[in-house]
């Protein structure tokens, strides 16, 4: 099954019918392909690399995160189901095939989220996406002001911590924002394969430059099954860019249960219901993620 469902199976009945619905959570990524797990939830697509109109992914990536999320599982039967399948995806595709990409195209998609949040239904971003250059480090850095303005805004910035670990000081920007929520991997003593790379012990780690304790929260990253770019398959991928998702689904439920919630609210509320995992600060912050009492009156 797949890590990420395991997580809130065991919200059976009361949350049960919880599914995210009329929360619309945008992506920033690779892309996104209409699976048949997507349904008609695909309520916009911008490309800022291309200007393609129709949604598509050359990398998988995107689809893979976006699925973690919102998708239904219809094509497995319901197995391979996300966290909130009911909620409405919004693609902004801002890397390219190989899953590269630049600042640039990272900040024009946080200002295409801005300007059409309101009329898409926007209420959570999902960012996993990083850098870790030098010259990006500072809390002065164009994405972290990028996403701290979509943050102003009053969206709910979930951002991944990045696969540098375990060192101190190695949160990928704009995980080190002060002000979004950061999520590492719970999990990454598992070995697994990341870009061909075998790796253990990488979730990013604080504190930041600023002395800030990062990330905010972890959730399972290590071997998540979850939509391929291809019709009705299915791919495995590890890392954090995993665990952002977890937790972005998760707020999406949150939101539909308390759709008048500040970003504040949510970020206070997770940091109340976490579960200590034991571990050091700058490793797990608050804890795992626990969908439970998360959601719990």
């Amino acid at each position: 099954m797949n890590q990420a469902r395991q997580i809130i199976h065991c919200m059976e009945p009361g949350y049960s019918g919880l599914t995210g619905r009329g929360v619309g959570v945008a992506v920033l990524d690779t892309g996104i392909y209409p699976h048949e797990d997507f349904g008609q939830r695909i309520t916009a697509f911008f490309d800022v690399l291309h200007r393609r109109r129709e949604p598509y992914d050359d990398n998988g990536h995107g689809t893979h995160i976006s699925a973690i999320i919102g998708g239904s599982g219809a094509a497995s039967g319901g197995r391979y189901q996300g966290i909130a399948p009911g909620c409405n995806l919004i693609s902004v595709k801002v890397l390219d095939a190989k899953g590269g990409g630049f600042a640039s195209d990272v900040l024009m998609g946080l200002r295409w989220i801005r300007e059409y949040k309101d009329a898409l239904g926007i209420r959570i971003i999902n960012i996993s996406v990083g850098s870790y250059s030098r010259r990006n480090m500072s809390e002065n850095s164009a994405l972290v002001r990028g996403v701290d303005a979509a943050w102003d805004d009053g969206l709910v910035v979930v951002v991944a911590a990045g696969n540098n670990g375990p060192g101190y000081m190695t949160v990928t920007t704009p995980g080190i924002s002060r002000k979004v929520i950061t999520v590492g991997c719970s999990d990454d003593h598992k070995e697994v394969s990341v870009m061909g790379n075998r790796m253990v012990d990488y979730s990013g780690r604080g504190p930041t430059g600023a002395c800030i304790c990062k990330p905010e929260i972890v959730a399972p990253g290590a071997g998540i099954v979850s939509c391929s770019n291809e019709p009705g398959r299915y791919a495995v991928k590890s890392g954090t860019s995993m665990s952002t998702p977890v937790v972005a689904g998760a707020i999406a439920l949150l939101l539909e249960k308390y759709p008048d919630m500040s970003n504040r609210d949510v970020k206070l509320r997770l940091r109340e219901r976490s579960a200590d995992m034991g571990l050091p600060r700058n490793q797990q912050g608050w804890g795992l993620l626990d969908v439970e009492r998360l959601l719990a009156d």
